[in-house]
């Protein structure tokens, strides 16, 4: 299978770089909301997660694709359903920090993932991280479908020079 080609973009934030994806889904906000939060959902296409919810809180998640599908812990910066949820996952690597912004017009919804690339690895860290969060959301498309869900190696190594390049480059959106 040929590798999906990568759409992520670099962006500039007043906190530093940025990693930008977005994907467009036929749904309601609130149903694809349930998608990207609700446990049993979340299951289908990146892992499970247990513990209360809520701002302030932590709770672990099972990235079930990566090796080994540690449990990694996931705290809850903000939460507005459903427009809005920013998120750290620490696991060995580090913190992650993300946000997902949802908006809904003509009976579709569009899910931007912000990963601030802050800390380490930095940008120095895009080619791996860029696929990474391309397979991830191509999962959580796929698994919106009922479609198969696509594999890691479809996108890593395929997508790294793509990254790379964008680091080299330099963010050239911005983005508050």
């Amino acid at each position: 299978m040929a590798s999906p080609d990568p759409t992520g973009r670099l962006l500039s934030t007043e906190e530093g770089s940025a990693l930008a994806f977005t994907r467009t889904l036929p749904g309601s906000q609130a149903s694809i909301w349930a998608a990207l939060t609700e446990p049993e959902l979340t299951a289908r296409w990146v892992g499970p997660w247990r513990g209360e919810a809520g701002p302030g809180r932590t709770v672990e998640v099972r990235m079930t694709s990566e090796e080994g599908a540690p449990w990694s812990q996931l705290r809850i910066e903000a939460c507005e359903p459903p427009r809005r949820l920013a998120v750290v996952i620490r696991d060995d690597a580090g913190g992650w920090p993300l946000e997902l912004r949802l908006s809904e017009a003509d009976g579709h919804t569009t899910v931007e993932l912000v990963h601030r690339l802050t800390g380490n690895p930095g940008e120095a860290g895009i080619g791996e991280i860029g696929p990474g969060w391309e397979f991830y959301l191509d999962r959580f498309v796929a698994a919106r479908q009922g479609a198969a869900l696509p594999s890691f190696g479809s996108y890593y190594p395929a997508q790294k020079a793509y990254f790379d390049s964008l680091a080299e480059q330099g963010g050239t959106d911005t983005h508050h």
